[in-house]
């Protein structure tokens, strides 16, 4: 049984930093795409930012480009996201998620097909 097991987040003040990180278990297969994703109150979940196992190459939202950095230990099948330059607007449970998918749009949320249980990361203003 695959698993995603989340840890960091938590409370920072905006213009601060915090990192997730993500560890997978349960499976063999070593291609696939991992990222986050978050969802803030009344809100939808939008995927944050995603890297493929296979090549490395990574997705990132519009309101997070320049401020996040998605990276990955395909050893510990590990991925981890840094988050700087926080603001107010980030607050939101943050989701690792995990697809088997590769291709056009592969850090979307119908392409994922295990998710964690969720980080609460809160941007004080």
């Amino acid at each position: 049984e695959v698993q995603l097991v989340e840890s960091g987040g938590g409370l920072v003040q905006a213009g601060g930093s915090l990192r997730l990180s993500c560890a997978a278990s349960g499976f063999t297969f070593d291609d696939y795409t991992i990222g986050w994703f978050r969802q803030a109150p009344g809100k939808e979940r939008e995927g944050v930012s995603c890297i493929s196992s296979s090549d490395g190459s990574t997705y990132y939202a519009d309101s997070v480009k320049g401020r996040f950095t998605i990276s990955s230990d395909n050893a510990k099948a590990t991925a981890y996201l840094q988050m700087d330059s926080l603001k107010p607007e980030d607050t939101a449970v943050y989701y690792c998620a995990l697809g088997w998918y590769h291709g056009p749009e592969a850090c979307g949320y119908h392409r994922m097909d295990y998710w964690g249980k969720g980080k609460l990361v809160t941007v004080s203003s």
